[in-house]
């Protein structure tokens, strides 16, 4: 399928939500060690009710792609601080965003080595693009 050889991966993501609708978009690109884009893609999800809830599914579908192409090593970077930290954390989580946080520790077990990092929006560009369009493009 996807096989990068041990290469690690670089899925970013990002998340736009739109307040009174419930509806978020996110965006993931997914980048090789050179930065060249492997792959990208966006999806809308309906009745998400915070922005912080946006980001967990956004950094979820990050993992859920480097599952999907069988990819071993994997850093996931977003500009959502609170998720990062959260997707880092070994202890249970128990806020509003658990059950995404959850599913990306699960997700863990498929994974030689997944690192999580903080990244400026300014970095995160790309992926914010395509949360930001499919907004625009799904109205």
């Amino acid at each position: 399928m996807g096989k990068t050889n041990g290469q690690i991966c670089q899925n970013q993501f990002d998340a736009a939500y739109v307040r009174g609708q419930n509806k978020v978009t996110i965006g993931v690109v997914a980048r090789d060690k050179e930065g060249l884009v492997l792959l990208f893609c966006s999806e809308v999800h309906q009745w998400v009710s915070s922005a912080f809830g946006a980001e967990a599914i956004a950094c979820r579908k990050a993992l859920q792609i480097g599952v999907h192409m069988q990819w071993d090593r994997v850093i996931i970077e977003g500009d959502s601080l609170s998720i990062i930290m959260k997707c880092k954390t070994k202890n249970p989580d128990k806020s509003l965003v658990s059950e995404f946080i959850n599913d990306i520790h699960q997700l863990l077990v498929y994974f030689k080595e997944c690192k999580f990092e903080h990244i400026p929006r300014s970095t995160n560009s790309l992926a914010h693009i395509l949360a930001s369009e499919a907004i625009k493009s799904n109205r």
